[in-house]
């Protein structure tokens, strides 16, 4: 059963649709057609969530209950221009949220098909030691401090704005990266493949008006690179020595040794059991469109 947009919206399919027998194998095929159709739609907002295209998906319902509306009513010339609105404007909205379209296409891509190795999760784990001993101790001395982990979304834009550092993970370094008037101590410091890929990389700034005026340049870029993908960014406050951490367009602030290690082993190591399957063709799909990570 092939599926077409005017018939799904078109009120005598729906009416057609309940006056079937409940019983008929054409029933039930209609009824697996649309819990697809609502389970497609449902991840799709997962993906986007706490992005741009949720305006979207806002609109596209509105403009979806006006044609169904103008359809009962009987107010056709209104139904045909939904129609058309709603055709043309899938091409609109694929120039306008590309990077949104992207983000979804690589969280598509990385169903895995095999588990992850302990190797893996070993390099997780020290990664945790590394943060959590470099945050404590800038935050006790009120060291300034911005790291971005790279997770599925690509930061390559923002790695090209950096030093290249490519350097092993460990919690001395991100101290010394960040000791005040050091060369790179400005910036951030961004975590890609288990490496200190970056250090003084820019972020973009969020415009959002719902962060607190307390929190300065660090914690704008941090709620930033969380607007444009699924970064995980720790921060530390030069002025109070607070420990926060951004995730999914969230800011989290005021964080305790506790939550902090708490929010790192929930985020990082249940990533990577949850990613635990991956095929080969996948790989190499990863590989093109990220430039090799992983």
């Amino acid at each position: 059963m092939s599926f077409n947009l005017t018939e799904f919206l078109d009120f005598n399919y729906w009416k057609q649709l309940f006056t079937t027998d409940v019983f008929s194998v054409g029933f039930l095929i209609n009824v697996l057609d649309i819990l697809v159709v609502w389970y497609i739609i449902y991840k799709l907002i997962q993906l986007v969530r706490g992005t741009k295209a949720i305006q979207l998906f806002k609109g596209v319902a509105i403009f979806i209950a006006i044609r169904f509306g103008a359809e009962l009513i009987g107010l056709h010339t209104l139904s045909w221009l939904m129609d058309q609105v709603i055709t043309y404007g899938v091409i609109a909205a694929i120039v306008i949220f590309q990077p949104e379209i992207r983000r979804g296409l690589e969280h598509l891509g990385r169903s895995t098909l095999f588990r992850t190795t302990k190797q893996e999760q070993r390099e997780e784990e020290k990664l945790i030691k590394a943060l959590d001993k470099a945050v404590q101790y800038m935050s006790k001395r009120r060291i300034g401090a911005l790291i971005t982990i790279e997770r599925n979304t690509g930061l390559e834009e923002y790695i090209e704005t950096g030093i290249p550092l490519d350097a092993d993970i460990s919690g001395e370094l991100f101290i010394n990266i960040f000791i005040p008037n050091t060369p790179l101590h400005d910036g951030a410091v961004i975590v890609r493949q288990d490496k200190i890929a970056v250090a003084c990389a820019y972020l973009p700034l969020s415009e959002s008006m719902l962060i607190p005026k307390e929190f300065g340049t660090r914690h704008r870029a941090a709620v930033g690179v969380s607007e444009v993908s699924d970064a995980l960014t720790v921060v530390v406050s030069e002025e109070t020595g607070d420990v926060s951490v951004t995730l999914n367009n969230e800011l989290r602030p005021g964080l305790s040794q506790e939550e902090f290690l708490e929010t790192l082993h929930r985020e990082l190591m249940d990533e990577e059991k949850t990613d635990n399957k991956r095929s080969i063709l996948q790989s190499f799909i990863d590989g093109v469109t990220k430039g090799g990570k992983k």
